[in-house]
């Protein structure tokens, strides 16, 4: 057995990808992947390290007559796949339209009480003849109506489950060249991922604004009920901008993550995601509720920046306990 495939041999016993073995012996995929293609031999220092990786001689790695095997462990040769360029860009695409579906779900879903509010403002300015029972009826008639569009979209979601199992549930390692294809197409992405991030947030942080200027400057019943629609409407355009590009981001690091050790920057950046997903729209349902409660919208605003330094805290918090 001739040294490229003594070295693929003992890679995928130790269930490395081809990354994950460069960076071990400090260089480039592309010499670990030239070596096991038998374009190049890595020179005498690097079949030293090879062989104390390994944990075997330098001559079992060198003579090609040495091919007796120790695998313990060769059950995880079977569980590694190859991901070619083109599964990965079929990978990319099927990511995009599943973030497509979800993301015209979670619009419908929020812009939902949009005809309730609108109604209901009709109502109190005494226009389009509606009373206040009437208003409400249509509006949750409209509330029902989008949220069941909205969850059509999310059930459409499971047909493409297939498309994405190996990459994101799977081990897998990436055909020679795919790395280096999707590491550019990342960086590239970068740029209009940073900016439509940046754009996402303003609209976030800014969509209260109006209905905070009209609380407390106006103070009517029906302008206020209208400026919850703005409200709802800019958080809307916030999220139809921002999830495809999360998604494109994500189907590219998910598909670069067999090349990359997880570090304990992205661990921590991961964990706070999954915080936030869950305390910004926790925290705008508390505004929303001690607002249209107590109607003193030029007090419920301290929400906010009291959610801000919450959330700070909550994620130092979560790092300590995370702390061995």
């Amino acid at each position: 057995m001739i040294l490229a495939d003594k070295i693929i041999k003992l890679r995928k016993q130790c269930g490395w990808s081809q990354e994950e073995l460069a960076e071990k012996i400090n260089v480039s995929r592309q010499s670990v992947s030239k070596w096991e293609s038998t374009s190049s031999i890595p020179d005498l220092n690097r079949i030293i390290l090879l062989a104390e990786i390994f944990d075997v001689s330098t001559d079992f790695l060198l003579k090609d007559e040495n091919e007796a095997f120790d695998l313990p462990n060769e059950s995880k040769e079977a569980t590694v796949m190859q991901v070619n360029l083109e599964q990965a860009l079929h990978y990319v695409e099927t990511k995009m339209k599943v973030a497509d579906l979800i993301t015209k779900g979670v619009v419908l879903c929020v812009c939902s009480v949009v005809p309730l509010f609108f109604f209901l403002a009709m109502a109190q300015t005494n226009r389009l003849n509606l009373t206040s029972n009437v208003a409400v009826a249509l509006g949750i008639v409209g509330i029902l109506v989008m949220v069941s569009i909205g969850i059509s979209f999310f059930i459409r979601i499971n047909q493409y489950e297939s498309d994405t199992a190996v990459i994101d549930n799977d081990v897998f390692e990436l055909a020679y060249g795919v790395h280096s294809v999707f590491k550019e197409k990342l960086q590239k992405f970068k740029v209009s991922y940073n900016r439509r991030l940046s754009v996402a947030i303003f609209l976030f942080i800014f969509s209260f604004v109006p209905l905070l200027f009209v609380s407390m400057f106006f103070g009517a019943g029906g302008v206020i009920l209208l400026m919850l629609n703005v409200l709802m409407l800019m958080v809307a355009a916030g999220i139809y901008i921002l999830s495809p590009a999360s998604a494109k981001y994500d189907a590219y690091s998910n598909i670069l993550k067999d090349s990359s050790l997880e570090t304990e920057k992205s661990r921590r950046t991961k964990r706070a995601e999954k915080l936030a997903a869950f305390y910004w729209p926790m925290l705008t349902a508390v505004y929303l509720g001690w607002s249209l409660w107590t109607m003193a919208w030029g007090v419920t605003w301290v929400v906010w920046p009291v959610g801000a330094v919450l959330f700070v805290a909550l994620v130092g918090l979560m790092e300590l306990l995370n702390k061995e």
